[in-house]
């Protein structure tokens, strides 16, 4: 009798060891999937970082050029064609007329300036999309552009503040 004991202390123990086995090793699995998805459409942006303001500072007469520039910073999805314009302000010395622009002292009294493209100041800066806007292509992070400005001799108007609103517009 002797021999079935140890055969039998053996079958117990194969049992007990295939009760210690992981649950992973004989468990069945099932799986599933799903999309992750996102539509990006064509955008720009030109608010979320305001341009600067030019201020062309404090001067007694009108008698040689006044120079000074401004920054508009503009984020577009990437590899979105734009074109950036400027208006002719609140006051052009002729309606539309964006290459002559004025600063106005609100009493019929202007001094007029210029806004360009370039530091040369060559390349008028206006509205028209194909002939006085910058252009350009978005990156898909902010991209920044300098207005130059210029006030031109002239016959100087009462001392006092003048100004002038710009209106940007980013077409895309």
């Amino acid at each position: 009798m002797q021999p079935f004991r140890f055969l039998r202390t053996a079958v117990l123990c194969a049992a007990s060891s295939a009760a210690l086995l992981p649950i992973g090793a004989i468990a069945a699995t099932d799986t599933a999937s799903f999309d992750v998805t996102i539509t990006l459409t064509k955008t720009c942006d030109v608010s979320s970082v305001a341009p600067t303001d030019l201020n062309f500072g404090s001067t007694g007469l009108l008698n040689a050029n006044v120079d000074q520039s401004s920054t508009i910073t503009v984020t577009c999805s990437q590899d979105a064609a734009y074109n950036i314009g400027l208006d002719a302000g609140l006051s052009p010395a002729t309606p539309g007329d964006t290459t002559t622009r004025r600063m106005s002292d609100g009493n019929s009294h202007y001094v007029q300036y210029q806004l360009y493209q370039d530091a040369l100041r060559g390349t008028d800066w206006g509205d028209a999309i194909g002939s006085d806007t910058q252009a350009s292509t978005g990156i898909g992070s902010a991209q920044a552009f300098t207005v130059y400005g210029r006030v031109p001799p002239q016959s100087t108007p009462p001392a006092g503040s003048y100004a002038d609103t710009i209106t940007v517009t980013v077409t895309y």
